[in-house]
């Protein structure tokens, strides 16, 4: 699809392993050019990956068009799948390719459950309008805000509503940690019985099931969307329509 670094139609071999590939071959021909029999010679190169096809079923490949086989991206052989700097590259190609192929709305989720999720409330959407962008929520949404899509959706859980609301740009448990006091006094204002309870919580799970039966749960959720989505639009420059979702997939909220 368009919105790759390489032309639609083409292998999906990435700019600088194919000039790799191309000056190997240039080599090649130099080589076989200084023998007697060079303007006989015709030289063919095959570049495949076993099992290619299979693999490809378990990346982002199908979503991003490419068919029949893996892509080729990098030129050392050693890939790192969860490093922050392939998420990123992954995630601008995401964005990449919903904004070429005309999708005026961008779904970002931090996983497949919450995908799955917000993929069920806009079924009219194509596939290669939902990218998946992990724990990076402030990168993720500048992109998204400067590619020009008329709607940014942002789907998710309530521990990545909390710390998106907390100003978090990276929500990994590793480098962001919950403000459980934040929340019991935002809880408190809103008049929950719970709010006491919430201070003593160790994970926002808990602290949701604690809201959820409460009077002013409800109240608590809005106030908490509500400083998220700015907190998104910050991140963004523009604003960011949010859903939030239940583990067991209900729809808690929508905004």
């Amino acid at each position: 699809l368009p919105g790759l670094p390489v032309p639609v139609g083409q292998a999906a071999i990435n700019p600088v392993p194919r000039q790799q590939i191309s000056l190997a071959l240039r080599a090649q021909e130099c080589a076989t050019s200084d023998s007697a029999e060079a303007g006989k010679t015709l030289l063919t190169v095959f570049v495949s990956v076993p099992q290619g096809v299979e693999l490809a079923q378990k990346t982002f490949n199908p979503r991003l068009g490419i068919e029949d086989g893996i892509s080729i991206l990098g030129t050392q052989g050693t890939v790192r799948p969860f490093s922050h700097a392939a998420w990123k590259a992954t995630i601008e190609q995401g964005l990449a390719v919903a904004a070429a192929t005309g999708c005026r709305t961008v779904c970002l989720t931090t996983g497949r459950r919450s995908e799955r999720l917000l993929m069920e409330r806009y079924p009219q959407l194509p596939e290669r309008c939902f990218v998946q962008v992990a724990d990076f929520a402030q990168f993720s949404l500048h992109a998204a805000g400067a590619m020009g899509f008329e709607q940014i959706v942002w789907g998710c859980f309530f521990g990545k509503l909390v710390k998106l609301a907390q100003g978090h740009a990276y929500t990994h448990a590793k480098d962001s940690t919950l403000d459980m006091q934040a929340l019991a006094q935002l809880a408190g204002t809103a008049g929950a019985a719970c709010a006491s309870e919430i201070a003593r919580c160790i994970t926002a799970a808990h602290a949701l099931e604690l809201l959820l039966p409460d009077a002013a749960g409800p109240r608590v959720l809005e106030m908490v969307a509500r400083q998220a989505m700015q907190t998104a639009r910050n991140f963004a420059g523009q604003a960011v329509d949010l859903r939030l979702f239940h583990t067991d997939g209900r729809e808690l909220l929508a905004l």
